[in-house]
């Protein structure tokens, strides 16, 4: 089956479900994405900081599909912040995919401490865009401050901001700031496999009762039902497996609809508790990376 497209803010069409590959060994890499490109998904999204663009690269060559059949996404790491850092990233990222142009290129943190690196990296993503590179650019754990003080420095708006998003932290008011400025909210983590809280617990979403009661009366699983209240609230989702089973059981998402009722109960089990990094708290120093040049 075809999966249903979210329109970006420049024409753009995204499929609405993706699949992740963040902490995917690349030696697992090349079987992961085979698999889901094999099961119907046509958008995969990885990182330079999660040393598999390689792999992605080889499994999309390997799966036959022509290059305008898959939707390839990527992130800058903070490492390369920088206009002319950014702009040989992008050489580096498309070199490692064995691509000529890239979907989706996005900036993956704010790097809030060295703010004028990102919006010079980001006025590199808009001559990429503007050269033809990339077909769309975005950013990724942006929150409104960072957005308010890169809009007012840049000229093209996001077409996506990348960030945590699953029923125990929904991010109500970014969702809301995203949308009424034309940015699609793409959820990683979407269905809570991030939820290792700070003081030590965890609770799995996978677990939560409400969810359960709600997976059971649609005869889905759990994952399925917080997938498919991503998508029906306009979200694009990007969730990771290297189990077949589970690739396949994510994607069967688009036989089935949440009433408003569940989609409510679902959104009331938000904790306001964030399972990643704070936003605010990258710095190069803490988290810098070096990224190879292939």
């Amino acid at each position: 089956m075809s999966v249903p497209t979210f329109t970006l803010n420049n024409g753009v069409e995204i499929p609405a479900l993706g699949f992740g590959v963040f902490q995917t060994p690349p030696g697992e890499t090349i079987a992961a994405v085979e698999t889901a490109l094999q099961t119907g998904y046509r958008h995969v999204d990885t990182a330079a900081a999660y040393g598999n663009e390689r792999e992605v690269g080889e499994a999309i060559r390997r799966s036959g599909l022509a290059r305008d059949e898959v939707f390839i996404e990527t992130k800058v790491w903070i490492s390369d912040f920088g206009y002319d850092q950014t702009l040989h990233a992008f050489d580096k990222a498309a070199g490692k995919l064995g691509v000529e142009q890239l979907d989706l290129l996005i900036l993956h943190q704010a790097l809030p401490g060295e703010f004028d690196l990102t919006v010079g990296a980001y006025k590199a993503l808009e001559k990429l865009y503007a050269d033809g590179e990339v077909r769309a650019i975005g950013v990724s754990n942006f929150m409104p401050p960072h957005l308010d003080k890169l809009l007012t420095e840049t000229e093209l708006v996001p077409a996506v901001n990348q960030i945590e998003v699953h029923p125990y932290f929904r991010q109500s008011e970014l969702l809301a700031f995203d949308t009424e400025h034309g940015i699609l909210n793409q959820a990683w983590s979407p269905i809570g496999g991030i939820t290792f809280y700070r003081d030590g617990s965890h609770n799995s979403t996978l677990e939560n009762p409400v969810i359960g009661e709600i997976a059971a009366a649609h005869a889905k699983t759990p994952a399925q039902v917080m997938l498919r209240w991503h998508i029906q609230q306009g979200r694009q989702v990007i969730p990771k497996s290297v189990t077949p089973s589970r690739i396949a059981e994510n994607f069967d998402v688009f036989d089935f609809e949440l009433s408003a009722e569940q989609l409510a109960a679902i959104d009331s089990l938000d904790t306001g508790i964030r399972g990643g990094p704070e936003p605010e708290a990258i710095t190069r120093e803490t988290y810098g990376i070096d990224i190879p040049e292939a």
